[in-house]
């Protein structure tokens, strides 16, 4: 009987894989540089030879031309850093930012590898890190798949733990003579969460790619940390893209009155009124500079940055971010 993962990318190998195959190849700057990327020696300088390569210190020193001699390495390694975090569950039931991750991660992971290239994988949230070393084969794919089904299997059991544990909690505060009746923020009832480390998943996957690689970040960028630092840092070493998952849950608050509203990072709950003008306005402008910090911040690290919604077809969003990353190709 075939498993979670092998059902999804049979599926995704008919509806996009075939779609996108051969797309891929050549959108990425090589991972090599000249004509290798590891320095072996040097040699004479004969006809014919890419004068680009002359070594002209050792040259002016022996007064004869030598070259510089590298390994060709022509295999691109990929790592894919895939955020696990609480916030990734957002969306509707079956096509949510963790249903849409892990997508990107099987088509990713199967066009990279019909390639010949490499494909790892990181799996992190704050906390926990998962590693699948790189391979090639479809059934490597499969084993990125199964570690998403282990992860978000984990995710989800955390998050319904806190959940369970808020609801005891707001029971026994309710039957305590101590709250008196007053109405109490939701949010104190959720101290001590934490928001994903977005410069600690970046700075593992710089730990993980010794060599320069091509990493795509798949995540949706909520969270805390110096992230732009470390984001320079692997920006710096390899070739690195960002895809950013978003679902209107994200960017809209639903006009319904009474709402009560949760941080999926902490847990944190507030009650708010979301037919109040201004808190409309105010959310607005919160979504906007955090959007315009986040460009920027991509920007300043020479990342592009991709937006994948939810709700787009898979295989035309991929061919927009090919499309976009051939633009910017030298």
């Amino acid at each position: 009987m075939a498993t979670a993962p092998e059902r999804l990318l049979l599926r995704l190998e008919w509806k996009v894989v075939r779609r996108l195959d051969g797309r891929l190849q050549g959108a990425h700057r090589t991972a090599h540089r000249g004509s290798g990327i590891d320095f072996t020696g040097l040699r004479a300088y004969g006809d014919g030879d890419d004068a680009r390569h002359i070594d002209w210190n050792v040259t002016a020193r022996l007064d004869e031309p030598h070259l510089r001699v590298f390994t060709e390495d022509r295999e691109l390694t990929v790592w894919l850093v895939l955020d696990r975090s609480a916030s990734m569950l957002a969306g509707r039931p079956g096509r949510g930012k963790h249903d849409v991750l892990a997508e990107l991660a099987l088509v990713l992971a199967r066009l990279f590898g019909r390639g010949g290239n490499r494909v790892g994988a990181l799996l992190f949230d704050t906390g926990m890190l998962r590693v699948v070393p790189p391979g090639t084969s479809r059934r490597h794919a499969l084993r990125i798949g199964a570690e998403l089904d282990r992860t978000s299997e984990h995710t989800r059991d955390r998050t319904a733990e806190r959940t369970r544990k808020r609801t005891w909690r707001r029971t026994r505060d309710r039957t305590s003579e101590r709250t008196q009746g007053r109405t109490r923020d939701l949010a104190s009832e959720a101290r001590g969460g934490t928001t994903t480390d977005l410069a600690e998943m970046l700075d593992a996957a710089g730990r993980l790619a010794r060599r320069r690689a091509l990493v795509v970040v798949l995540s949706d960028f909520i969270g805390d940390g110096d992230w732009e630092r470390s984001l320079q840092r692997l920006a710096r070493r390899h070739e690195v893209v960002a895809l950013r998952i978003v679902d209107t849950a994200d960017d809209v608050l639903p006009e319904a009155g009474l709402i009560v509203v949760e941080d999926a990072e902490t847990g944190e709950q507030l009650v708010v009124d979301s037919a109040d003008p201004l808190l409309r306005v105010r959310f607005r402008e919160a979504v906007d500079d955090r959007d315009a910090r986040l460009v920027a911040g991509m920007r300043r690290a020479g990342v592009p940055v991709h937006r994948i919604d939810t709700d787009r077809d898979l295989a035309e969003a991929l061919v927009e971010v090919v499309a976009r990353t051939g633009d910017r190709s030298p």
